[in-house]
């Protein structure tokens, strides 16, 4: 056999070096181009889209009856088929008390106008200005305005690649938190882009809200001795708490309420009673100092038990004379709170003998409701 010249194996060796060399030269020149011209990461921006009930545009009665007609029309709200919801709410509710609700709304109406849209506003402010630029923070009403469907398309303008919904009812109820929830997802089922979706649909244990209650509260509970303490929450009707039935297990007591679990989780009498509860623990109150009652019951139907305005002559039989009303499904202060807890309930109360009837203000737009957003948001940003 012939043997290789070794001439050959010199040459073939020295080409093998130096393409080794020639390549360790360009990678060297790639990474100092590399280094010289880093890439730029495009931010990330989170979209937060806090939303209420609604109000209507001013206090004249041809909008409160558009606002009251666009409510009451949901089918979360009033549970009937379309044409006897319909014909209800157009035939007979909106024409019937829209002079009413409109002089109810005049009682609280202010220069910003309703108290229930500028807290929002205000609050959704200060959240903006305590996330930061890489978030885009947005205000809406379920019904009227500002609508979800032009906050919504705010935030799809602004690229947003991760989008929080926040409802403000902090205990969940298929007519508000699920109505909010139900009409989010049907205005983004027609996006091309969908960013990253989070859906809060109940907060009523979070730590941040009940001790932005205890703050709010303290100082009020200081200033009397006061006979009883009441915790008074949106009613709704007791069918509504069945339709959400989790295997039957609903008895519509404090049995099945009284502590969280797996069955009662979406129960909004169970999470009113619990919140209660919670409340109640952090001003040191024992459980026959307090109670839980609901309020602004519609038509004729059963609504959840007991119901506020029974609850006063209750007090005054027992000799309770000096009583702190809390209202805490309620996030912002509105009809409910002001005029009917506020005016009304108290107006009766005083005239029947009672001597105090205090109710603590809602968390409207106070550091602690914003910081217990905030905390909320960041929360999920880090999931």
């Amino acid at each position: 056999q012939s043997m290789v010249p070794w001439k050959v194996i010199g040459v073939a060796a020295s080409a093998l070096i130096g393409m080794r060399v020639a390549v360790k030269i360009l990678q060297r020149r790639q990474a100092k181009a590399f280094a010289a011209a880093p890439v730029t990461m495009v931010p990330r921006r989170t979209g937060v889209l806090l939303v209420n009930t609604g109000t209507p545009d001013s206090t004249a009665v041809s909008d409160v009856r558009k606002y009251l007609r666009q409510f009451l029309t949901d089918g979360r709200v009033i549970d009937l088929p379309f044409i006897p919801r319909w014909c209800l709410v157009n035939l007979i509710i909106a024409p019937f008390r829209s002079f009413s609700s409109s002089q109810s709304y005049k009682r609280i109406w202010t220069e910003r106008g309703s108290p229930l849209k500028f807290h929002g506003m205000d609050t959704a402010a200060l959240l903006q200005a305590e996330l930061g630029e890489t978030y885009k923070v947005a205000f809406a009403m379920r019904y009227q305005n500002p609508s979800m469907d032009d906050a919504l398309a705010e935030l799809y303008d602004s690229g947003v690649d991760h989008l929080i919904l926040i409802p403000l009812f902090p205990q969940y109820t298929s007519a508000s938190a699920g109505s909010v929830i139900d009409r989010f997802f049907k205005i983004v089922s027609d996006w091309w882009r969908l960013p990253h979706i989070s859906v809060v649909s109940t907060y009523c244990m979070d730590t941040n809200y009940l001790k932005a209650w205890e703050v709010v509260g303290r100082k009020y509970l200081a200033e009397h001795k006061f006979d009883r303490v009441v915790f008074s929450y949106h009613g709704i009707p007791e069918r509504h708490v069945m339709k959400g039935n989790c295997g039957n297990y609903c008895r519509m007591s404090d049995a099945c309420c009284s502590e969280p679990n797996a069955n009662n989780k979406f129960c909004y009498r169970a999470q009113c009673i619990q919140t209660s509860k919670a409340i109640a623990e952090r001003f040191g109150l024992q459980p026959d100092q307090y109670e839980t009652a609901f309020q602004s019951r519609l038509g004729k139907d059963p609504w959840l038990k007991p119901y506020m305005q029974d609850r006063i002559d209750a007090f005054l039989e027992k000799g309770w004379k000096k009583v702190l009303v809390f209202s805490p499904s309620f996030v912002a202060d509105c009809l409910e709170t002001t005029v009917e807890l506020g005016m009304e309930y108290k107006e009766e109360f005083m005239e029947k003998g009672g001597e105090v009837w205090t109710l603590v203000p809602s968390l409207n737009a106070s550091p602690e409701w914003v910081h217990c957003l905030k905390e909320m948001v960041l929360q999920l940003e880090r999931c």
